[in-house]
């Protein structure tokens, strides 16, 4: 029981505490790759924590057949007294059922939010391919339009699209960075990092931790990008192309056009880079965060396989040689 408490309150202290201190921090602007790291540490250790609790109620009433060796069953029976509840059957199919909701709902909406998203992509693919034209010298397809406009199509046969009103809107420098910013979104694999946070969100509407991941993962993203495009012009000339896009990007695209005063102001002051020793830190917190449900779930079940009548490697083979069956064991074995 203990042990789906400290599970349940570690999900909770994750999606509240966590998610509030993560959100005010300042240092994510400067490492964005980093921040998106935390961000999904943070809220798949809370989701894995929930499982792990679901779990945890359910280890007690783990049975054990008349045919295996007595050692085993002893060993069995050490493992529950490990996650023993006074719930009874009544909270072990609660366990159950919470396991099994959580992770059904979260597959089921992974799963339509990536299919959803894949089935947009082939549609605009099938649009470009009647109105677009491809121009290798610019290395994307153009569009006929009279807003500025700039966007990636990820996935298969993924492309970058421009318009003419936007070709027309920029100098050289600000092209190559507004092509820079759409190829740091394709190999950075971006489309699925949001598509992802956003089905976490779907699946649990309700719990604001989720949409503040979803709607800091999406800018954090745009902010990964615009670095890339200032490795290749100057951060002034990235934040003129970003004013320049007027139009937005369809559902299944990431666009450069997506002005706001966060990224523009970043751009134009740049951002403070954080030190190794710092980003060191990060990245350990984020890992232990995750480590932390594994940890809580398998602490009883160590503690379990440390115990006489539990061994494991060569003792325990020797040990369930000289054990007799099952069926010889006195009463009170299993």
């Amino acid at each position: 029981m203990i042990v789906a408490l400290a599970l349940f309150g570690y999900a909770g202290l994750l999606l509240t505490a966590g998610a509030a201190a993560l959100a005010r921090a300042r240092w994510p602007d400067s490492a964005p790759r980093l921040a998106m790291a935390a961000w999904f540490a943070l809220t798949g250790s809370a989701v894995a924590s929930v499982l792990a609790g679901g779990l945890a109620l359910m280890v007690p009433t783990v049975r054990v057949s008349a045919d295996l060796a007595g050692l085993l069953a002893a060993c069995v029976m050490a493992l529950r007294s490990q996650y023993a509840h006074p719930g009874g059957a009544a909270l072990t199919g609660a366990g159950a059922v919470l396991a099994l909701a959580v992770l059904a709902r979260v597959t089921w909406c992974t799963a339509r939010a990536l299919a959803q998203a894949a089935r947009a992509r082939r549609r605009h693919r099938l649009r470009l391919s009647l109105v677009g034209r491809p121009d290798s010298q610019v290395g994307a397809v153009i569009v006929r339009h009279d807003e500025p406009a700039a966007y990636c199509l990820p996935g298969r046969g993924s492309r970058i699209v421009l318009s003419t009103a936007a070709i027309d809107a920029l100098d050289a420098g600000q092209l190559r960075a507004v092509l820079a910013h759409e190829r740091a979104h394709l190999r950075g694999r971006h489309h699925l990092l949001v598509t992802l946070s956003g089905a976490l969100n779907a699946a649990f509407p309700r719990v604001p931790a989720f949409r503040v991941a979803r709607e800091q993962v999406t800018r954090l993203a745009e902010f990964r990008a615009d670095d890339a495009a200032c490795a290749v012009a100057h951060r002034l000339a990235v934040a003129g192309a970003l004013l320049s896009m007027g139009a937005g990007a369809p559902a299944a695209a990431l666009a450069a056009g997506t002005a706001d005063a966060a990224r523009v102001r970043r751009l134009i002051d740049g951002p403070v880079v954080i030190s190794r020793t710092r980003a060191a830190a990060v990245a350990c917190t984020a890992a232990a965060a995750a480590l932390v449900p594994l940890l809580l779930l398998a602490g009883p079940a160590a503690s379990a396989r440390g115990m006489n009548y539990c061994p494991h490697g060569p003792a325990a083979a020797a040990q369930a040689a000289a054990v007799p069956p099952a069926a010889a064991l006195p009463r009170g074995w299993g």
